[in-house]
């Protein structure tokens, strides 16, 4: 997640094996304005690094970084290095041209003049303010999946733990239906109203602070057609009931924020519940689950 800050700021950095990625992007998204992962190709190790406000979040940071050690079996070390803000932002906008996703999207920043490419559906977000700018594969991978599943025109569509809102602000602009939008995070409650009039689509994206299916406006506005859960791999298995509940007969579940050796365990979880599959859609180490209801 990226947030708009005061200097000075910091880098905070583990590297850490591909087991405790999720474990440990997780703990840093807890605490930083953005995080992002690199693989050495050399050892398979990932270093995940986060910025944040020097001196901020350091109780949530120390909590996070203890679960993570707990849940994935692995210790590691901290390391912290000075960023200059201006510095940052630059490399952001720099490392964030369009991008085109599928067949059918494209991705922008809101610091590009250059026109934009015909024939696609436009997504546009601000590099220095938005988490789920279309860079990550959880994020690319429900895009495609998208794509996939818009021929059935679904009526009633969810985006829970929405970030940018990138994922509803697609299916609004693409199927021209609303979409309720959900998340835990205030900040990302308030990046997605923002979003979502930047891209005109602000009439037809509803956002609610909501913890998943728990907020009656969530778990009583189904069932639902379309259901996106770009979460990660272990909440998504805990909610497979509620999922299965809420989904409408024939409808599709899009769930993302796994790794490729997780999607056994998140498959597992919702085959339980009655859900089968239809196509998993790898992108890099991450991978997109595309489910549909029986009926």
């Amino acid at each position: 997640m990226t947030r708009r800050h005061a200097t000075p700021l910091e880098t905070v950095a583990v590297t850490v094996p591909e087991d405790a990625l999720e474990a440990y992007e997780a703990a840093l998204n807890s605490a930083c304005d953005t995080v992002g992962f690199f693989r050495d190709v050399a050892t398979g190790d990932w270093r995940v690094e986060g910025v944040k406000p020097v001196n901020t979040n350091e109780a949530e940071l120390n909590a996070a970084l203890m679960l993570a050690e707990l849940v994935s079996g692995v210790s590691v070390a901290l390391e912290r290095s000075s960023t200059e803000a201006e510095g940052w932002l630059a490399r952001t906008y720099a490392s964030f041209p369009e991008q085109p996703i599928g067949k059918r999207f494209a991705v922008r920043g809101t610091h590009l003049t250059d026109k934009p490419t015909s024939g696609r559906v436009t997504l546009t977000l601000d590099a220095g303010l938005a988490f789920g700018s279309g860079e990550h594969g959880s994020t690319r991978g429900c895009i495609v999946a998208l794509e996939t599943v818009a021929r059935r025109r679904p009526q009633r569509i969810l985006d829970l733990g929405t970030g940018s809102g990138i994922l509803a602000i697609a299916a609004a602009k693409m199927l021209r239906r609303k979409v309720l939008a959900s998340d835990i995070e205030p900040w990302s409650v308030l990046v997605t109203r923002r979003n979502a009039i930047q891209n005109r689509v602000g009439a037809m994206i509803r956002v609610k602070l909501a913890n998943g299916w728990h907020h009656p406006a969530i778990s009583g506005g189904g069932p639902y057609d379309l259901v996106f859960g770009n979460i990660l791999a272990r909440p998504l298995c805990g909610m497979a009931w509620d999922l299965s509940v809420h989904l409408a007969p024939g409808g599709t579940a899009i769930l993302a924020g796994l790794l490729g050796s997780q999607v056994r365990m998140v498959l597992a979880a919702h085959r339980r519940r009655g859900l089968v599959l239809e196509r998993v859609l790898p992108q890099g180490p991450w991978s997109t689950l595309v489910l549909r209801k029986k009926g």
